[in-house]
């Protein structure tokens, strides 16, 4: 779809991107503050997530949450917040006719919420089932006791502390945390859409927000531990076994690093022939194998996953290691980077379909550090990724010697071991 993006900074301090799409029937709407749970009391960690709950509810127009929203989506429309470590997010998307009406509601919800202690008393359930659901999802169990074991400052949780940690938090602990983060200075914006003669009314709806001003958080840096053994999560009657192995580079990877990991990662797992996943595919030793990375502001994690069977984990973990010792000794066919070069070039395209699609792309990276995206120069930065630089950004990510493995099964912690004891040659 074709577009245009534009920087607008607002008197109130907000500020953000509004992407013009001509031919948008819908409009989309994200706004981001740093208010996650890292910028809560370790003892009231909860509050941000609860409070999160509250803000798109009861509010000085609409005294209940399920008349405010009865009242948002009458037309279709769609609302949701999303609580992260650092960030949180309110989004919405409506039909073009609406817009107005919609950012209208967004902004009276995130400026003017009511927090009663009738609506606390719900959300708290609401959020302690939530918590109590994730605890059946086995992938998340093991990534949540993982990053925790990496964690030496004992601020990550895993749900299981959240859970319990739910306890010291009351109405006045959220009212807190949102007086706390919720300024007109902390937000920041994507909007996509029709923009054609509305920008002055965006902004004007913007700036009406009535929010105190205040600083911009600045982005938390991490410290990380290598783990000296495998986590080991016992789970009696989980027959398969989940692992995520994790390596880190103690610093925030470059730009031009980024498309040549994104490369990496397409060519050993996105694919039914991929070099990992195909191959397991190819023997029957495994349904799905994943891998992703992930960026903090001095940090980047490299992730592996898989949930597979004893009998056909450690013939996984063998290809595993063969295809990444080649990539390390920089051996890479050139059939395989072009393969990956088309599958992303392909993706890039399928993935400009939606405004949302535009909201989400230009707001990973603003988000971070007010840099926006050229994102039509995309093709053209896939296109020049070479075999050195995916070579060295691997070389990279093992370099450090940061690392972890997590198995999360019946396998019992002595099997743990001797599956980390296979991965080891990976960083020699």
């Amino acid at each position: 779809m074709k577009h245009s993006v534009e920087e607008v900074v607002l008197t109130n301090g907000m500020r953000g991107l509004l992407v013009d799409v001509p031919d948008a029937t819908v409009m989309s709407f994200r706004f981001h503050l740093r208010a996650g749970d890292y910028f809560a009391p370790i003892d009231q960690y909860e509050s941000a997530h609860i409070m999160e709950h509250m803000v798109l509810g009861a509010n000085e127009r609409f005294r209940t949450s399920r008349k405010f929203n009865a009242e948002f989506q009458k037309n279709g429309a769609y609302n949701n917040a999303m609580t992260g470590y650092v960030s949180m997010y309110y989004v919405a998307e409506c039909a073009d006719f609406e817009w107005e009406r919609i950012l209208e509601l967004l902004v009276l919800s995130i400026s003017k919420p009511y927090f009663t202690q009738e609506e606390f008393k719900a959300e708290y359930g609401n959020v302690h089932e939530e918590l109590t659901g994730f605890l059946n999802n086995h992938n998340r169990v093991l990534f949540s006791e993982l990053n925790k074991a990496f964690d030496p400052t004992g601020r990550l949780k895993t749900d299981a502390d959240r859970l319990e940690l739910m306890k010291n938090v009351d109405t006045a602990a959220v009212k807190t945390h949102y007086k706390k983060t919720h300024r007109s200075d902390n937000f920041r914006f994507v909007i996509a859409g029709n923009m054609k003669g509305r920008r002055k009314q965006i902004e004007r709806l913007l700036e009406s927000a009535d929010l105190e001003r205040g600083e911009r958080f600045a982005f938390p840096g991490d410290t990380i531990r290598s783990l000296d053994s495998a986590l080991y999560v016992e789970r009696k009657e989980v027959k398969n076994l989940s692992f995520d192995l994790s390596t880190f580079k103690m610093e925030r990877i470059s730009e031009e690093e980024q498309y040549a990991l994104h490369l990496v990662d397409t060519m050993l797992t996105a694919t039914l022939h991929s070099l990992i996943l195909g191959e397991a595919r190819e023997r029957g030793l495994a349904y799905y194998v994943w891998s992703t990375f992930d960026m903090g502001s001095n940090n980047t994690s490299w992730d592996f996953g898989a949930e597979v069977s004893k009998k056909n984990i450690e013939q996984l973990f063998d290809i595993m290691t063969f295809q990444l010792r080649k990539i390390l000794d920089g051996d890479i066919d050139k059939d395989d980077i072009e393969m990956a070069k088309q599958y992303r070039l392909g993706a890039f395209q399928m993935g400009a379909q939606t405004v949302g699609s535009f909201v989400r792309s230009y707001g990973s990276r603003y988000f971070y550090d007010e840099t926006i995206t050229d994102y039509d120069n995309i093709p053209d930065h896939i296109k020049a990724v070479t075999k050195t630089q995916m070579v060295k950004v691997v070389q990279e990510m093992f370099e450090d010697d940061v690392w972890g493995l997590g198995v999360l099964g019946s396998c019992g912690t002595e099997y743990a071991e001797k599956l980390r004891e296979k991965l080891q040659i990976l960083w020699r």
